[in-house]
C-alpha cells in the first residue's frame, strides 16, 4: 500500500472521525421526505448558517414554524455536542469491528446475523435490518432472511454498514468490495447490496487515491456496470464534468432519481457523489454539500465524512468537527457505550496492518 504506519493511523482515525461528524452535522435534519435542500437551506438562510462551516444551528426562538428538527436535536446542534449521539449509522461500524475481532476476516453472513443478535437491541434496527432481524429470531437463514417478507431489499441499510471494511482494507478495493458482500446479503438484495460493495470500495480507494474522483472511480469497478446504483453514479459525475453548478446538478439528480424514496441505496449515492466531487477532497465543503443535498442526510454525511476522512486524515480535520465529538461514542451496541474514538481508531488499525 505504500503508507507509513502514523499516516495509516491518522488516515483510519479520520475514517472513524469524519464519520460521526458527518453523522451529527445531517441528524437534525434527517427525513428526506420533508427536509429537502430547498428547506434544508432556507434553514440555514433563517439561521444565518451559509456558507455552512460547522454543525447546525440551533432553531431560532421565533420563526422556525415549518422547520422542526428532529427530536434528538438539542445533542447535535452546535454550542449544545458534548460527545456523540448514539446512531445506526455508528453502531453498524461498531458492530462490524466486533465482528472482525471476533470472527476474522473469513466470517460468514451467518456469523452477521448471529452477532446481530447478541449485540444489537432489535428496536434499533430499522427497515432491512429489522426485517432480517425478524426472521432470524424465527429461525431463517440466509438469504431468505433479505427476501422472506422484506419490502425494503434496496434501501440504504447495507451501505452504513460497509465503512469497516474499506479501513479494515486500506488501498485494496477489491478485498474490501467482498467483506461488505458477505455482510449486505443478510438482509439485501440487487442495488441494496451494491451500494455497500461501492461504499466499502471507495472507502478503501480513498487510503491511495489522489483525490475523490480516483477513488470513485475505483468504486465503481467493484459494482456491475449495468446497475442503477452504477448509472447514478456515473450520471452525477457526468454532470460534474460538464462544469454545471452543484444545485443544478442536485436538481437533475434529484428529478431522476428521487422517485425511488428518500432512503433508497440510488438517490442517496448519488447525492453522495455530488458531495464528494464537488466538495473537492476539502473536508468541510465535502460534509456540507452532502447534507445540503437532503434524503437520508445523517447515512450521507456518515459517508461523505468517511470518504472525506481517510483522504486527508485526522490532522486535518478541522477543530469545530472534531473537538465538541471529546473522543466519546454513544452507542447502542452492547458492550461499547461510551468508548472512544480513538480507542475505536487504534482496534481498527490493528485489524488493518494484520491484512493490509
Amino acid at each position: 500500500m505504500g503508507l507509513p504506519h502514523s499516516e495509516l493511523a491518522d488516515r483510519i482515525l479520520g475514517g472513524w472521525t469524519g464519520r460521526i461528524a458527518g453523522n451529527m452535522l445531517g441528524k437534525p435534519v434527517e427525513r428526506g421526505d420533508h427536509w429537502t435542500p430547498e428547506r434544508i437551506d432556507r434553514y440555514l438562510r433563517l439561521t444565518d448558517a451559509l456558507p455552512l462551516t460547522d454543525y447546525l444551528p440551533p432553531p431560532p426562538a421565533a420563526g422556525a414554524e415549518g422547520f422542526e428538527l428532529r427530536p434528538e436535536w438539542p445533542q447535535c446542534v452546535r454550542g449544545r455536542i458534548h460527545g456523540s449521539c448514539r446512531d445506526d449509522d455508528v453502531d453498524y461500524s461498531i458492530l462490524g469491528l466486533h465482528l472482525l475481532e471476533t470472527r476474522g476476516f473469513a466470517f460468514t453472513t451467518e456469523q452477521v446475523g448471529e452477532h446481530w443478535l447478541l449485540r444489537l437491541p432489535y428496536l434499533q434496527t430499522f427497515t432491512a435490518e429489522r426485517t432480517a432481524y425478524r426472521n432470524l429470531a424465527n429461525g431463517l437463514k440466509p438469504p431468505l432472511t433479505a427476501t422472506y417478507d422484506n419490502p425494503h431489499q434496496e434501501l440504504i441499510g447495507a451501505l452504513i454498514r460497509a465503512d469497516v471494511y474499506g479501513w479494515t482494507s486500506p488501498g485494496d478495493p477489491r478485498r474490501a468490495a467482498s467483506l461488505a458482500r458477505r455482510d449486505a446479503v443478510l438482509s439485501h438484495t440487487g442495488n441494496g447490496v451494491y451500494g455497500a460493495m461501492w461504499a466499502a470500495a471507495l472507502i478503501a480507494a480513498a487510503f491511495t487515491a489522489s483525490g475523490p474522483r480516483e477513488a470513485l472511480e475505483a468504486a465503481l469497478e467493484r459494482i456491475p456496470a449495468s446497475s442503477r446504483l452504477a448509472r447514478a453514479v456515473r450520471h452525477a459525475a457526468a454532470l460534474h464534468d460538464t462544469g454545471l453548478a452543484w444545485e443544478d446538478a442536485l436538481a437533475e439528480l434529484g428529478a431522476e432519481y428521487n422517485r425511488l424514496g428518500w432512503i433508497h441505496t440510488v438517490p442517496n449515492a448519488a447525492v453522495l457523489t455530488a458531495g464528494l466531487l464537488y466538495g473537492e477532497g476539502d473536508f468541510t465543503r465535502t460534509i456540507a454539500l452532502t447534507v445540503r443535498g437532503g434524503l437520508d442526510t445523517d447515512s450521507n454525511g456518515a459517508t461523505a465524512g468517511s470518504v472525506a476522512g481517510v483522504l486527508c486524515g485526522a490532522r486535518r480535520i478541522p477543530p469545530q468537527w472534531s473537538e465538541p465529538l471529546q473522543d466519546r461514542v454513544r452507542s447502542a451496541v452492547f458492550g461499547f457505550d461510551g468508548v472512544r474514538i480513538g480507542e475505536l481508531a487504534e482496534r481498527t488499525l490493528r485489524l488493518a496492518t494484520l491484512t493490509g
